[in-house]
C-alpha cells in the first residue's frame, strides 16, 4: 500500500566531492542546510552577510555588495558549488534612490516602499547571480531551490503567488541552452507533496521541523553527493560525536586517553580526505 506521494528528484550530471568549497546563500532554509554541510565536515560558507530572501539581495551577497572596498574583495563568495535558496519576490526599495535594500536598519518605514519582482526581473537577476559566480570560478555548479517556508505576513495566497514567481523564474533560467552545471532541487515540492502533515513543522506551523530539514538533506545527499562524499560524511560522523562528547569526569585518565585517540582518528581522517591542506 502506497501512503505517500514521492517527489522525483533528478540527479545533476555532476556530484559534490569531499574537497569542494560550498556556499549556501539565501533564506533561513539555506542556513539550516548549510549547518548540516558543516556538521559533515565540508568546507562551507553560509550566508556571509546574513539571511537574504529575494533574488536581488542574494545577488548582493554573491558580489560582496553589502561591504565597501577593500573588505568587499576579501569577502567575495568563492566556491565550487553554490546552493541558492530563494524565499520571496517581495523587495523593499529606498524611496530616495530606488535601490533595493537588504536591510532597512530600523529606519522609518516611510523611507521605503515595497514591491514585487516580476518573473522576468527574477530570471534576469538569477542569470546575473550565475554570471557573478562564474566570474569567480568558471567551473562553478549552482543548485537553486525554493524555501518551503510560507510567509504569513503576506497572506497565504500571496505567499503562494510569490513562490510561483520564483519557480517560474528558475525554470526559465534552467531552460536556457547555457544552463549547463545548473540544477534545481525540489525542496519546496518535497515538503508540500511528500510531507503533507503538520507533524513535520515547528510549533508555528510554518517552519519545517529539524526532522524535515534532516530528510531534505538526506534526499539532497542521495542525488547530489558523490560516493566518496557520502563515505566521508559517514566516516566523520562518529569522530564528530566523539569530539562533542561531554564526560562526567573530564580529568580522568580514561577520558584523556579517549580524547587522544579521537584526535588521532581526526588527524588520520584529515590526511585521507584533505591531504593537501
Amino acid at each position: 500500500m502506497q501512503l505517500q506521494t514521492l517527489v522525483d528528484v533528478p540527479s545533476p550530471s555532476w556530484r559534490i566531492q569531499p574537497t569542494d568549497r560550498l556556499a549556501c546563500i539565501g533564506s533561513c532554509f539555506a542556513d539550516n542546510i548549510g549547518l548540516r554541510f558543516k556538521a559533515d565536515h565540508f568546507h562551507a560558507v553560509v550566508n556571509p552577510y546574513g539571511v537574504m530572501y529575494n533574488p536581488v539581495s542574494i545577488l548582493h551577497t554573491v558580489v560582496g555588495e553589502p561591504y565597501p572596498q577593500p573588505e568587499k574583495e576579501a569577502r567575495k563568495t568563492q566556491c565550487d558549488v553554490a546552493i541558492i535558496t530563494l524565499g520571496t519576490n517581495h523587495v523593499y526599495e529606498e524611496v530616495a534612490t530606488g535601490k533595493i535594500v537588504d536591510n532597512c536598519q530600523k529606519r522609518p518605514q516611510r523611507e521605503f516602499q515595497k514591491r514585487k519582482l516580476s518573473v522576468e526581473e527574477c530570471a534576469d537577476t538569477l542569470e546575473k547571480i550565475v554570471h557573478a559566480l562564474r566570474q569567480q570560478n568558471s567551473d562553478v555548479k549552482v543548485v537553486f531551490t525554493v524555501s518551503p517556508i510560507r510567509y504569513r505576513k503576506y497572506g497565504y495566497h500571496e505567499s503562494q503567488l510569490s513562490k510561483s514567481t520564483l519557480l517560474l523564474a528558475i525554470d526559465r533560467l534552467l531552460s536556457n541552452e547555457k544552463s549547463e552545471r545548473l540544477h534545481y532541487f525540489p525542496a519546496y515540492e518535497i515538503v508540500n507533496d511528500e510531507l503533507r502533515d503538520y507533524r513535520f513543522y515547528k510549533p508555528d506551523m510554518l517552519h519545517p521541523s529539524e526532522q524535515t530539514v534532516d530528510y531534505l538533506y538526506e534526499r539532497f545527499k542521495e542525488t547530489c553527493f558523490s560516493a566518496e562524499a557520502i563515505r566521508m560524511a559517514d566516516e566523520w560522523r562518529p569522530i564528530r560525536e566523539a569530539l562533542n562528547h561531554r564526560p562526567l569526569h573530564p580529568d580522568s585518565e580514561e577520558y584523556q586517553r579517549f580524547r587522544q585517540e579521537t584526535e588521532q582518528r581526526k588527524e588520520a581522517f584529515e590526511k585521507k580526505y584533505f591531504p593537501l591542506e
